[in-house]
């Protein structure tokens, strides 16, 4: 007899139907999966085979095929057990011929036929439901975050004895309901907050700049200066995270198997951190069957990579894609996926090997080839992508005693979103751009018109500073940002001129102090 079972699989971050035979037929007996499983697929049958026989079923005596249709699509994970014991024991005809056309059933089976939590539900429930699928029969431990994908009736099992009773009417399972905009709402909190941070007044005006504009940004200083705790509490101050980019950046993380069971919806900004010794896959994404890399699990929140010179630099020139296309591409002899990758760049780094050039306090022991070789291991076009460039100072005893706190987070958030919506309304006639960062040259000569006084001034600064050929449109972006929080149509002078304080560690000119 041949039996069917509805089924998914995840590709990239999207998920396709998994159609999954079973057919028993008078040879000797044994047991095949075809359709491109990969090992975790293929030993599946000893845990459906133990499932079955500890829930009190018979394995067939007979030759079982496994078909998992299509055929020419890779299947991997162990996702598959559950339906595969369903369409054999009614293949076998030990449980009565049940129609399951309108169910997508998933769930790893342990030995004692307990059924177990699977990677990629929410991308699987968003695509069940374009599809018209409104039934799913998923493990307990991922029902929350299935619902949150409304529209699908989510039945949570924990066993196979379970699954069976349900589908064969013997017992009744409530579908898993969730407040989904209360949950959201719920879980918008950050445990961090730019309050708890001392002194460095000028570096928050600066983050708080890039996060106006959604620009990239390089802080330099001595070690304890507070580079990393600045840049934390980054996501904080950027806008709230909307409903669709909420589900869109939970699905990465779900395809990449990091979801909390209590937490089905990532309603805060993500931030993501990786060690310097992180490889070109664990950054970029990939692997024999490609996963989501750091890139993409920050994709609407913020990439930090502390003493970014430590990093190699074949792994550094990989980000050059994602920071310009938001997007990174994986090609492998069997597919190429394509994982969004849409972020902000905070990277820290010390001044010198020793970390101590700029400190007044300490003294530095490197010598100036020195300086000058682990500056070079930042190369020229990935710093070309960083807007700004600002030093951060070793705090004094005074601002490491005070009492008084600064801004907090949800103020300056709100200076964000004023700035945001500007842009978008002034960028509403391009779809592909959000923000000022995402400025092109000719966005830039139609956006970015300066008086006589700002050309002037921006003249001064190029020639005289020795700034790069390629800060002149960073400055100008910049400051088009500036002019955004303060609400101005025009940009001024003094954009202009806060503009080019951030520009103050251009490499050419640190590389001539």
């Amino acid at each position: 007899m041949l039996a069917k079972v509805y089924s998914m699989a995840v590709l990239g971050i999207d998920a396709f139907l998994i159609g999954i035979e079973a057919d028993l037929s008078e040879m000797l007996p044994g047991l095949t999966i075809v359709g491109l499983p990969d090992g975790a697929v293929r030993e599946s049958r000893e845990r459906v085979m133990s499932a079955i026989k500890n829930c009190g079923f018979e394995f067939p005596n007979r030759k079982v095929t496994i078909n998992m249709a299509p055929a020419d699509m890779k299947k991997e994970g162990s996702g598959y057990d559950l339906p595969i014991a369903i369409g054999l024991l009614m293949a076998s005809e030990q449980v009565k011929n049940i129609p399951l056309e309108a169910y997508i059933v998933l769930g790893e089976l342990s030995l004692d036929g307990t059924v177990k939590p699977v990677k990629g539900v929410l991308a699987m429930a968003i695509k069940a439901r374009e599809m018209g699928i409104k039934k799913m029969v998923v493990p307990s431990e991922n029902a929350m975050e299935a619902s949150v994908a409304e529209g699908v009736k989510i039945y949570p099992v924990h066993t196979l004895s379970e699954a069976l009773e349900f589908f064969t009417g013997d017992s009744n399972i409530e579908p898993f309901t969730t407040d989904l905009s209360g949950l959201f709402n719920q879980a918008r909190h950050y445990a961090i907050d730019f309050k708890d941070v001392k002194g460095q007044d000028h570096i928050k005006r600066a983050l708080l700049v890039a996060a106006a504009g959604s620009h990239n940004i390089l802080m330099v200083g001595p070690p304890g200066s507070g580079k990393t705790m600045l840049a934390r509490r980054l996501p904080t101050i950027l806008p709230d995270l909307s409903l669709d980019e909420a589900l869109e950046t939970t699905k990465i993380h779900s395809v990449a198997g990091l979801l909390d069971s209590n937490t089905p919806l990532l309603a805060i900004r993500p931030f993501r951190s990786p060690h310097h010794t992180i490889s070109d896959a664990g950054l970029i994404g990939g692997g024999s069957y490609p996963r989501p890399g750091e890139v993409s699990l920050s994709h609407h929140g913020v990439l930090f990579l502390d003493e970014l010179p430590e990093f190699s630099k074949n792994v550094l020139e990989n980000l050059r894609q994602p920071l310009e296309d938001g997007k990174v591409t994986i090609s492998r002899a069997l597919m190429s996926l394509s994982y969004p990758a849409r972020f902000m760049l905070a990277v820290a780094l010390n001044p010198c090997p020793c970390g101590y050039y700029t400190d007044t306090r300490h003294k530095c022991s490197c010598k100036p080839e020195q300086i000058q070789k682990y500056m070079a291991r930042i190369s020229g076009p990935l710093l070309d992508r960083i807007d700004i460039h600002v030093e951060v100072p070793a705090l004094t005893y005074d601002e490491l005693s005070q009492k008084t706190s600064g801004q907090d987070s949800a103020s300056l958030r709100k200076e964000v979103s004023r700035a945001r919506e500007i842009q978008l309304s002034r960028f509403k006639s391009d779809r592909k751009l959000f923000c000022n960062a995402h400025m092109e040259s000719r966005h830039i000569r139609k956006y970015c018109e300066l008086n006589e006084d700002c050309q002037g001034l921006l003249k001064n600064a190029i020639e005289k500073l020795g700034l790069s050929a390629r800060a002149y449109d960073r400055i100008l972006k910049v400051a088009r940002t500036v002019a955004d929080i303060e609400g101005k149509e025009f940009i001024e002078s003094a954009h202009i001129s806060e503009a080019i304080q951030y520009r103050s560690l251009d490499r050419k000119l640190w590389m001539a102090n």
